[in-house]
């Protein structure tokens, strides 16, 4: 009996033993990925843009037939001549085919010689010359349909580039119209950069520019300006790009770039900071308004509200809101409420 007194005593002990842990458990701080904003500078002489360099044109090559593929020639970042071989199927049963093809248009032209010996002595009637001739007429077209079908086992790039990326392995089955390989037409390339709606009327097909790539440390002169007509529902931005000489491909698709726009309609005085974060971190209420998750000192999570700009490949401009070195939530920001703590 006292030793079921004493276990009635502990589990009121036991049970706000279990209920403390419980609630420290709840109190863990969430853990979150964050990265400290940096600036966008806009010149007294102009405005910069951040941008991405995109090919000239890129071309998808595939087969318009099915089959095995037995070997691909090229590979990613490989440079192509127009006709070049990029791929080959198995043509087994294509030159199978081509081999009765060849046999029976044999057949077919051997019977019209030695029927058209019976046609011209008045031996044979009209309806049966027509029928042998024909028979020949058959033969040839599918003589000529085989002969394609191990033509086309070859797949030979249409234009000259650089292979872009590469779909498909050796051993794979290959269908009509499923991308082999991508080619893509760099001797010049476009540099792509967003620009908010207010600041489109300085832009025109001549507006003089200065590309800056880091990943090579060379600056470029940007030559003829295109203007994008849809704006992005979400940043009211329009794609506007530049396109750049690149005869000795050393602009590839992807690199960064920054973009100096010398006359964008701006007051040479006007001089301002913005900064960039990843477009995942931008958040919409149900308002319509943008946030996003910021960190503060004491590692507590709080929404601030911002309004955004230029878009330059995965990142945004945010216009107002935040501040050169503050702390944004990049990752984990969907299980935080206002004032959560949070662990970096």
């Amino acid at each position: 009996m006292k030793a079921t007194r004493h276990i009635y005593w502990l589990l009121p002990l036991l049970m706000t033993a279990c209920g403390q842990k419980a609630e420290q458990r709840e109190k863990q701080p969430i853990r979150v990925q964050t990265e400290v904003v940096q600036s966008n500078a806009q010149t007294a002489e102009g405005r910069t843009y951040v941008g991405v360099v995109e090919e000239n044109q890129a071309t998808v090559v595939s087969y318009t037939t099915m089959g095995t593929l037995k070997r691909v020639a090229v590979s990613e970042g490989q440079a192509v001549g127009r006709g070049q071989l990029i791929a080959e199927l198995d043509d087994t049963q294509a030159r199978n085919m081509l081999a009765a093809a060849e046999a029976q248009n044999r057949q077919a032209e051997d019977a019209l010689t030695r029927y058209k010996l019976l046609h011209d002595e008045g031996s044979m009637t009209e309806a049966q010359w027509v029928e042998v001739q024909s028979k020949v007429d058959q033969a040839r077209s599918e003589l000529a349909i085989a002969r394609r079908n191990v033509a086309d086992s070859r797949l030979e790039a249409p234009v000259s580039g650089i292979v872009g990326k590469r779909f498909m392995q050796a051993g794979e089955t290959a269908l009509p119209s499923q991308p082999v390989v991508s080619i893509l037409d760099i001797s010049s390339v476009k540099v792509k950069i967003a620009v908010p709606e207010r600041e489109m009327a300085a832009f025109s097909s001549h507006t003089p520019t200065a590309v800056h790539v880091e990943a090579i440390g060379r600056t470029f002169q940007g030559g003829t300006v295109e203007k994008g007509v849809q704006a992005d529902a979400m940043t009211h931005t329009y794609d506007v790009r530049i396109r750049v000489s690149n005869p000795h491909r050393e602009l590839l698709p992807g690199m960064v770039a920054k973009v100096e726009v010398k006359d964008a309609g701006e007051s040479t005085e006007a001089v301002s900071s913005h900064v960039l974060v990843p477009l995942t971190a931008v958040q919409r209420r149900a308002d319509g308004t943008l946030f996003v998750w910021t960190v503060s000192k004491d590692n507590t999570a709080h929404r601030a509200t911002v309004s955004t700009g230029n878009t330059a490949g995965n990142r945004i401009e945010i216009l107002s809101g935040l501040s050169d070195g503050q702390r944004v939530v990049t990752e984990g920001y969907q299980k935080l409420s206002e004032g959560t703590k949070v662990a970096l």
